[in-house]
């Protein structure tokens, strides 16, 4: 025997079940039966609520047309040679029959729906990336004004036109430490000046090429050395009115450049950068209507999600602070501080992906939208329902820990129970004993041929 944990092949591999998979399901004395895993969200109500562990899934057996909850350890897939198992053997139950038949049907419909997505993304993945009007300047919308400053105003380097390159990354000029590109009119390098790359477009080789899984993406062509100038971050720009009425708020971290007496936003490399290499950026968006999306760039230092800073801007920030905190007099505080942080899986059904964030304060929960019965993101400060009563929506005074369940001072009594974990407050919709199971039930539906 092992020692200590040990873990199957397949767990190891990273293989899991996964929805709409046939398998075979094996229970206690049963024979083994064909049946197909189910989002546990599309099951009727009465068998989302009987009990389960933590991991566990519900199956439909064909020919009975029964569901159980079973876990990973009770399943292996159906593979489409299984159809033939009962050729040649006798006295085969008909009901057993009759599900051989449904899940070999149904294992080529959706074989069939996979092939056809298969082909679709083929399809889509050989064609130009969508049409789109390319524009060299940015361009203002509704009462958005470009303000051009005076040339008197912009200042003047003191490189000189016989200098080996002036106004190059590596001089001293002044106006590329300032982040502020030379005016070919100011600058006393004339011709010469290598600080205008915005005003003479000078882009890198880059081109347009279709990622394993993110869309379309940027690749460069040649090598890139670190702060080169790759392109200009152009569009149209709004202000905050329409911003709001285009519910996004976006916060770019491009490098800002004032060039022809405006602001001009580019993009530069922040590290060496090889050739034909895929050039990716963080927005640094905070989540756009409450909303969490993930971020699949790949990169080791990625949160993982757009709107999430990466981790090595979170250290970087944390020294910083300790830093400046050493040089402040210490002050006393009168409550303590900390960041408004959330969870990453939904606080209903306990799965992760895009989720809506609470704005109360302190509160870390989150949840997916179809667990809100919600379409779209809710516009503007939104709370969850875990703080309105779930009997009269009253703002409640005691929560259950482990649902959005909660309650009034007028229906508190009562309501909840101490849990055997911590004595965390316990809904009646859990078990008292393994609250972390979902609502108890005496029974479970099962259908299988006894052997």
């Amino acid at each position: 025997m092992p020692e200590g944990p040990w873990s199957c092949s397949d767990c190891r591999a990273g293989k899991k079940p996964h929805y709409k998979q046939i398998v075979w399901v094996k229970l206690g004395n049963y024979r083994w039966w064909p049946a197909e895993i189910c989002n546990p969200r599309l099951v009727p109500s009465n068998i989302q609520s009987l009990r389960h562990d933590i991991g566990d899934f519900p199956v439909f057996f064909f020919g009975s047309h029964d569901y159980y909850w079973i876990n990973q350890g009770r399943v292996f897939p159906y593979v489409e040679n299984d159809k033939n198992f009962v050729t040649g053997q006798i006295n085969i139950n008909k009901t057993f029959k009759k599900a051989l038949e449904e899940a070999a049907r149904r294992f080529q419909e959706l074989k069939a729906q996979r092939e056809s997505r298969e082909a679709l993304e083929q399809e889509r993945n050989s064609r130009k990336p969508p049409p789109y009007k390319f524009i060299k300047s940015n361009k203002p919308v509704g009462k958005v004004q470009m303000h051009v400053a005076d040339l008197s105003e912009i200042p003047r380097c003191n490189c000189r036109p016989t200098d080996e390159h002036p106004c190059s990354l590596d001089s001293q000029c002044l106006n590329r430490m300032l982040q502020y590109e030379c005016h070919p009119q100011v600058c006393p390098a004339g011709d010469n000046c290598e600080n205008q790359c915005f005003s003479k477009r000078l882009y890198a080789e880059t081109e347009v090429i279709k990622t394993d899984g993110r869309g379309w993406g940027l690749r460069t062509n040649q090598a890139l050395r670190k702060g080169d100038f790759v392109t200009e971050y152009v569009g149209e720009v709004i202000d905050s009115e329409e911003c709001q009425q285009r519910i996004k708020r976006a916060h770019e971290n491009h490098s800002r450049v004032f060039s022809d007496r405006y602001v001009r936003i580019g993009l530069f490399t922040l590290c060496d950068i090889e050739s034909g290499t895929e050039l990716t950026f963080n927005y640094n968006l905070h989540c756009v209507g409450n909303r969490r999306s993930s971020c699949h760039c790949g990169a080791d230092n990625c949160s993982g999600f757009l709107g999430v800073q990466p981790t090595s801007a979170v250290v970087m920030e944390k020294e910083e602070k300790a830093r400046n905190a050493k040089l402040k007099p210490k002050k006393r505080k009168l409550r303590p501080e900390g960041k408004h942080t959330h969870e990453y899986f939904c606080f209903r059904c306990g799965e992760g992906g895009e989720l809506v964030m609470c704005d109360r304060k302190d509160c870390p929960k989150a949840y997916h939208l179809l667990c809100l019965n919600l379409t779209k993101p809710p516009y503007g400060r939104w709370e969850c329902p875990w703080h309105d009563c779930s009997v009269c929506g009253s703002p409640a005074s005691s929560l259950c820990d482990f649902c959005p369940r909660s309650f009034c001072q007028d229906h508190e009594a009562g309501a909840l129970t101490a849990s055997s974990l911590e004595d965390r407050p316990c809904c009646s919709s859990h078990n008292p004993l393994n609250p972390l199971g979902s609502n108890p039930s005496s029974t479970q539906q099962r259908r299988g041929e006894e052997v």
